[in-house]
Formats: structure tokens, C-alpha cells, sequence
């Protein structure tokens, strides 16, 4: 990582030169995600290297065309879905193969993608204006919702059942700022998993709208987080699950540190001293070649793996590195 003088704007005024943590090109870790799939390379250029948008844009539009955006969506059938399935199996289902593609960086004018989406929604059973897939329950699941608001949004489907979805979500929050798929059951504490999908779909939904609606409701899931330290209980201080302290990719549904970090970063949260813990546990899980682990991979049927065997992980990597761009530039 080396440091990088940058050009910074101050609103208004005039731009001062600030020493940043900005990896040059020729740091051999950036040049290692460089040799990557296109969809690790377009994140670099953006998220890392500050290249301007025509640059990572026209990276970007390789995704469909190589590597593994081009064969996910090989796996799509003539009816528009993946797997056999809307939500499952897991994880070759639409919903999956979708949040996946999303994460990849997929343009979002992909006519496959949309196709996909319109699925999610014309073969679900509706409940309170949200999506359910499950047959003899009709729930609908605050994460599923979640992921599928995302997905809609992110690809750009002009459909009026996309606000309902985020409507119902802005509508069910509990008392401590954050959701829970079980809520229907008396949960009165929010789940983790639940409320970084939900974030991340509502973040996707006021990208799309242009929209002020779900300001608040992200601010109070953000504070969700943040009072928990990223991932401690907030009555012992103790951490709630091991497994958040390790980084897998892609994360299906599951939350870790890492990956709620990251959407603080993409929203624009301001550095909060409560995630400082959270920050330090990234930073020690640095190997001394620099990189991250890949992590290991949630038990279910995949089309194929995205870094095979025990090596470093060029997504882990990316996501890491940013995040403490973003942390120290912050400070």
C-alpha cells in the first residue's frame, strides 16, 4: 500500500492535496487483483484506483461477455430463471445466481438479468406487498425481500411492485433500528443477517428512485451495526458469532464483519469510533504477502468456483482493501 498524493474536493471551495492511502498501480497486490476477472479489475479501478468512469465502465462492460459474469449467465434457461428455481436450490437458484451477478458488477442494462428479475416477482405469491416462495407459507421473509428489492433496483426493472417490496420493508422495522425475518414470531431484537439484505436493498432502491423515503430507516440500521460494535452483543460486549470474524465470497446470506463493513462504506457512513474493533480485526487477518485469505464456502450446489482451492482471495482482498481505504482516509 503505498501513499498517494490526491487531489481532494472541499464542497464548494477550492481542492486541497492531501496524502491518502491510495495503492499505486505498481503495488504488487494491486497488480495481483489486476490479473483477475474483469469484474475484480473494474472494482479495482474504481474503489482503489480512483480511475476516471470511462475507464472502469468499459472494464466493467466485460463482465457479461467474460469470465464469470459470461458463464453465470450461460447457466440461465429459456424461461429466464437459474437452477431449476426461484430461491431454491441453494445456490444455483435465480435469486443467488442474481446476487451474485450484482456483486460481480453485471451492467445493469443486462436484458438476462432483468429477465431474471421479473421471474422474482411474476411466479411469487404476494403477502403484504412483499414476495414469498414458499409453497403452503405464505411469509414474506423480511431477508428474501431484502435481496429481491435489491436485485430489482439494481438492475433497473420499472416495475411498481419494486416499491411495494421496499414500502412493506420501511414498514416493519423493530424497536432497535434494525429487521428480522422472524418478527411474525415475536422477535423483538433485530437479526444481522436480516438487516444488512434489507440494508443493502434499500440502498439499491434510493440509488434507483432518487429518493429521501428510506433515509431514516437506513440511518437506524446503520445504527443497529454500529451500537454492536459490527458484531458483539450489546449486553456483554462479547462477540456473537465467530463465524462474523471470518471473510467468505460470496456471502449469499449470511453476515460477517467484513461484508457489513462494506456497506458502510458504499452508503457513505462517516467513520464511527464504533466500528474501530471491527476495522482491527480486518486489518489482522492481513497474511504478510499482503492479501487476504479466501476464506472458506457456505455448504450448498454451486455452478462452479469462483477461486478454487486453498489460496488467497482476490474478492476478500478488494473488499478489505477498500473498506480501510475508507476507514483511514476517513479519519
Amino acid at each position: 500500500m503505498g501513499l498517494v498524493l490526491r487531489r481532494r474536493s472541499r464542497g464548494a471551495g477550492h481542492p486541497r492535496l492531501s496524502l491518502a492511502l491510495t495503492p499505486a498501480p505498481s503495488d504488487p497486490v494491486v497488480e495481483w487483483l489486476l490479473a483477475g476477472d474483469p469484474a475484480i479489475r473494474w472494482q479495482v479501478e474504481r474503489d482503489l484506483l480512483d480511475e476516471s468512469r470511462q475507464r472502469w465502465e468499459a472494464t466493467r462492460s466485460e463482465t457479461g461477455a467474460t469470465g464469470w459474469g459470461r458463464d453465470l449467465l450461460g447457466f440461465q434457461d429459456g424461461a429466464g430463471t437459474w437452477g431449476g428455481g426461484l430461491y431454491q436450490p441453494k445456490w444455483t437458484s435465480t435469486t443467488y445466481t442474481l446476487l451474485l451477478l450484482r456483486r460481480i458488477g453485471l451492467p445493469p442494462s443486462s436484458e438476462a438479468a432483468v429477465a431474471g428479475c421479473l421471474r422474482l416477482l411474476d411466479d411469487a405469491d404476494w403477502v403484504d406487498g412483499g414476495v414469498s416462495y414458499w409453497s403452503g407459507r405464505l411469509l414474506a421473509e423480511r431477508c428474501v425481500n431484502g435481496m429481491v428489492l435489491s436485485l430489482a433496483s439494481y438492475f433497473g426493472v420499472p416495475d411498481a411492485r419494486v416499491d411495494s417490496i421496499a414500502e412493506l420493508l420501511l414498514s416493519v422495522p423493530l424497536e432497535d433500528g434494525g429487521w428480522n425475518c422472524r418478527d411474525h414470531q415475536g422477535a423483538t431484537h433485530s437479526s444481522f443477517h436480516t438487516t444488512i439484505s434489507v440494508l443493502e436493498g434499500l440502498l439499491e432502491w434510493k440509488r434507483r428512485t432518487d429518493s429521501t423515503v428510506a433515509d431514516g430507516a437506513i440511518v437506524a440500521g446503520h445504527e443497529f451495526l454500529l451500537d454492536h460494535e459490527m458484531y458483539k452483543s450489546h449486553r456483554t460486549g462479547r462477540v456473537i458469532n465467530e463465524a462474523w470474524t471470518t471473510f467468505r465470497f460470496p456471502p449469499r446470506w449470511h453476515y460477517d464483519v467484513l461484508r457489513g463493513l462494506d456497506h458502510l462504506r458504499d452508503a457513505g457512513q462517516v467513520r464511527d469510533g464504533r466500528a474501530a474493533d471491527a476495522i482491527t480485526l480486518v486489518r489482522s487477518a492481513r497474511r504478510k504477502d499482503g492479501r487476504w485469505s479466501k476464506g472458506g464456502q457456505y455448504t450448498g450446489r454451486t455452478f462452479f468456483p469462483l477461486e478454487a482451492g486453498r489460496v488467497a482471495g482476490r474478492w476478500n482482498t478488494l473488499r478489505a482493501l477498500r473498506v480501510l481505504r475508507w476507514w483511514d482516509e476517513g479519519a
